[in-house]
């Protein structure tokens, strides 16, 4: 069988990077969580000091950034130039700065590059808020995952209350709100639910539910392509 590229759009909070671990070890394919190297990005211009909206110093920064992925035990890792960032990334202050490093167009220039010199082969699944717009716009199978800013909120909130943040419910979905406004609105790669985009609203749906649905669009793909 031939080994697609799958890419996964969405908003923030709908499953997104949940389902591509999971679609990548049922098929046996690479997962490249876009979002993460945003996010890494994100996390290396907050330590250095860098300001968010100087797109020269963002592409100076990505220059030097070798950002990779590695499958443990327990779950993948994401390292930034040999360190382990997996957890610092995913905080509420990083995921509004990364909107606004994801908005710069040197930044994602230098990301597309990375993302399509991994995936080009096949055999990967990709997610983010642009992959089958703009980096594989002739993916064999894309995918929409939405849900309700609500249910996104609370699911973002139960998340890191496990973790043992201090997180306000209403604050919360609130964030996932001006996520939202700050992705669809950019000039630069906005996000959007492409034409040819298969749409999965995961408000009322389980994680295994979503899971099987999709693995029978790329199995059924994989034998027809």
């Amino acid at each position: 069988m031939n080994k697609l590229i799958v890419a996964i759009d969405g908003p923030s909070g709908a499953g997104k990077s949940t389902l591509s671990k999971l679609l990548a070890k049922h098929l046996d394919y690479l997962n490249i969580d876009t979002g993460a190297m945003y996010r890494s990005v994100a996390w290396a211009a907050r330590q250095q000091g860098v300001d968010p909206d100087d797109e020269e110093a963002l592409a100076a920064l990505c220059s030097q950034l070798e950002i990779e992925f590695i499958r443990m035990a327990d779950g993948e890792r994401v390292m930034v130039n040999g360190h382990d960032v997996s957890s610092a990334i995913r905080t509420p202050e990083i995921s509004l700065l990364t909107a606004r490093v994801s908005a710069c167009p040197a930044v994602r220039a230098a990301m597309v590059e990375q993302q399509r010199r991994l995936g080009r082969a096949g055999g990967v699944v990709l997610e983010g808020r642009d992959i089958g717009s703009v980096v594989f716009p002739h993916a064999e199978v894309k995918f929409y995952l939405s849900a309700t800013a609500a249910a996104r909120g609370r699911r973002r909130f139960e998340e890191l209350r496990q973790k043992g943040a201090q997180v306000d419910l209403e604050q919360t979905i609130r964030e996932v709100e001006a996520r939202d406004a700050a992705d669809m609105q950019r000039t630069h790669a906005p996000l959007v639910q492409t034409a040819d985009a298969i749409a999965i609203d995961s408000t009322k749906m389980t994680i295994d539910e979503v899971l099987e649905q999709m693995l029978r669009t790329i199995r059924q793909k994989e034998v027809n392509n």
